[in-house]
């Protein structure tokens, strides 16, 4: 089977005197029957170049099966008088949530379970099932939930009587994915946020439970580069309400013991500042970047807002990211020496919680009670399952309470994990992570799979993944390149590789692999590139750039078409990032974004092989900008190496959502990975 050739129609883009040829433009409209065909006969192709692969990709599949425990269970979190957790059954494709009413944590096991929600019954006959928050009342007899089945940003709230079983008559469409809904603390009142037609969150309403009243309209975020979401503080007395962009931060509260009084603002929105804002006793706990740009931590009373006294002072090597405040303590998480971090807030200063290992992931566990003696937390490494901490809230004393399962043999001992540091071309040291079996590099230069993001100032942290094992058995080394655009070196990180500065990522992904070239750990014949999203953006530019580093690369749900997405406010999300990557109605934005973005910069060259993915329904990234840069690519690359694109027609950005289903894609990329680069 040949590769499929999309038609070309002419189409031009002419903004500050420069015109774009954009024959592809006619795939944007999913409506037009010509478009579904062109995807659909794209995935007949990638079917087809996938046929010679079966075996492989069934043995991946298996040995990622392999690896799935019987039974799953995260730690119970205590809430009052209940511990809750979710477990997974190797014979379902998704999670099953429930509770024990016990007076301690040692009495669990002695405990009756109740289910309190069965995604495998809620998901029935359909295909694609994603929950994402899920609220309890304080008396803990009703539970909400968001529901969604067409992968989507747009969520519809239920409500389940605990007690029942059944669900209330109530039914809230429209609601954003996450951030969205939060209980009154009578739990007579359910906040939310709606999105607008561009799936961006913006509404916060007001929804009384069994009443046929008409939902009040509480804030409407108007800034269309500002998005809308709301939390609860720990104590569960305040819901804060964020007006949030990617430079600047206003954060309102509703106070959840009276649910019908005035919003509050804490702190009109001012350009480049940004802030968050919880609850500690009779104060706000104020943690902001103004005149820190990697934050500091305020407090004042809650009856006077401008009175502000400073609790943590600014220290640069400290990356301050979030407070989390009990009834006896207050934790700080954040970031140091490019990992995460916990401290506690002992005699006015803080104290750092130590770890065994060089490299690791720290997490607080959600759902937690304010009034709690302990605290959980989540500890994991690329060698170390993730494992519960308890800490003692008083004392501060760690003990490990439970660790994930891994089915079959694992021993951490036969493996490594290192960090490395690569000097970029301005000089910036950039961090790598590897984790390889040892023995892999004892022949030389070994395949391996590099990824990266770089965006949003998200940090690409360590993490275990046993469905990685069956890889790094037949010797492939995995690394990650925690380039600029990240966060994980602290904010600077962040703003040294976005808008103007947004090639320091691509070139410090391409210092990465010319680095593992030059010190033994690959070849170019044996490296792969692998990227998601923002990731997908950052391998698709290097594919322009540096193509001849890689044998293949694969950018999965990518942003790749910068321009166009940019200058059309009418597509989802477009306007809320332009602080990301500059708004290209600007002549000099729009001249820097286009010195990188990928459809732009396509040429007639040799290309690696390429395996690209996309979702019908994906309002991240929007499935036409994949499906355009590939049709160019057919037309325009002078090779015969393989390219493919894979869409999903029923999901959106995240792809399948039955964990089962997930692990089948995964295995079909890694299998055409691995024939790439040589690995039997």
């Amino acid at each position: 089977m040949k590769a499929p050739i999309a038609k070309r129609v002419p189409f031009t883009h002419n903004i500050h005197n420069d015109i774009r040829e954009d024959d592809y433009y006619w795939m944007k409209d999913k409506t037009n029957p010509e478009v579904v065909s062109y995807l659909e006969s794209e995935n007949e192709y990638f079917s087809e170049v996938m046929k010679p692969l079966q075996e492989k990709t069934n043995e991946i599949f298996e040995g990622m099966v392999a690896r799935v425990p019987e039974a799953e269970e995260k730690v119970p979190v205590q809430n009052g008088p209940y511990f809750y957790y979710s477990r997974e059954q190797k014979d379902k494709q998704y999670a099953i949530y429930a509770r024990k009413k016990a007076e301690s944590r040692e009495l669990l096991d002695q405990a009756e379970e109740e289910i309190i929600l069965d995604l495998n019954e809620l998901a029935g006959d359909d295909d694609y099932l994603s929950v994402t928050l899920q609220r309890l009342n304080e008396e803990q007899t009703r539970l909400a939930y968001l529901d969604n089945r067409d992968g989507s940003d747009r969520y519809t709230i239920y409500i389940k009587d605990l007690e029942t079983g059944e669900l209330l008559s109530d039914k809230v469409e429209n609601v954003y994915i996450f951030g969205s809904m939060e209980w009154s603390q009578c739990g007579k009142y359910i906040f939310y946020v709606t999105v607008d037609d561009m799936q961006r969150p913006y509404r916060l309403w007001r929804h009384e439970v069994g009443s046929n009243e008409a939902d009040e309209l509480l804030y409407e975020e108007k800034e269309v580069t500002f998005a809308l979401f709301i939390a609860k503080t720990k104590s569960g007395k305040y819901i804060t309400v964020h007006s949030s962009s990617t430079m600047t931060e206003e954060v309102r509260l509703v106070d959840a013991e009276n649910p019908l009084a005035p919003v509050q603002l804490v702190d009109e929105r001012r350009r480049g500042i940004k802030y968050d804002v919880d609850h500690w006793g009779d104060d706000l706990l104020i943690l902001t970047n103004e005149d820190a740009l990697n934050f500091k931590l305020l407090r004042c009373p809650v009856s006077d807002f401008s009175q502000r006294t400073e609790v943590v002072p600014y220290d640069e090597n400290r990356y301050l990211q979030a407070v989390y405040p009990t009834q006896d303590k207050l934790f700080v998480f954040g970031r140091e020496h490019g990992l995460t971090q916990l401290w506690v807030l002992e005699h006015n200063e803080l104290q750092q919680l130590e770890w065994d290992e060089p490299l690791y992931t720290l997490s607080i566990v959600s759902g937690q009670s304010y009034d709690s003696s302990e605290l959980l937390v989540d500890y994991e490494s690329l060698l170390t399952p993730d494992t519960t901490y308890r800490i003692e809230v008083a004392t501060g004393e760690k003990q490990a309470i439970h660790t994930a399962a891994v089915n079959g043999e694992y021993d951490p001992e036969l493996f490594n994990q290192h960090q490395l540091w690569v000097t970029a071309r301005d000089g910036v040291k950039v961090p790598l992570m590897v984790i390889y079996k040892k023995g892999a590099l004892d022949n030389g230069p070994a395949p391996l799979i590099l990824t990266g993001y770089g965006s949003y100032g998200a940090d690409s942290n360590p993490y275990f993944n046993a469905y990685r094992l069956p890889l790094l058995e037949k010797g492939v080394v995995f690394v990650t390149a925690q380039v600029r655009g990240g966060g994980e070196m602290g904010r600077h990180w962040y703003e040294d590789g976005k808008t103007h500065r947004k090639l320091n990522s691509f070139t410090d992904f391409v210092d990465a692999a010319r680095f593992l070239i030059e010190e033994g750990y690959t070849t170019a014949d044996k490296m792969a590139a692998r990227g998601g999203s923002a990731g997908g953006l950052l391998v698709g530019g290097v594919s322009n750039m540096a193509g001849d580093l890689f044998k293949v690369i694969v950018p999965e749900v990518p942003f790749v078409d910068v321009l166009t997405t940019m200058l059309d406010d009418t597509i989802p999300l477009t306007t809320l990032e332009w602080d990301e990557w500059g708004n290209p109605q600007n002549e000099e934005d729009y001249s820097y974004m286009k010195s990188y973005s990928p459809y732009d910069n396509v040429e007639e060259k040799e290309y690696p092989h390429m395996y690209i993915t996309t979702g019908l329904n994906d309002p991240r990234v929007a499935y036409w900008e994949p499906a355009k840069w590939v049709a160019r690519l057919r037309t325009k690359k002078t090779d015969d190496n393989t390219l493919v694109l894979k869409t999903n027609m029923g999901a959106g950005h995240f792809g399948a959502s039955g964990r089962f289903d997930h692990l089948k894609e995964a295995a079909e990329c890694y299998a055409f990975i691995l024939d790439k680069i040589g690995v039997e």
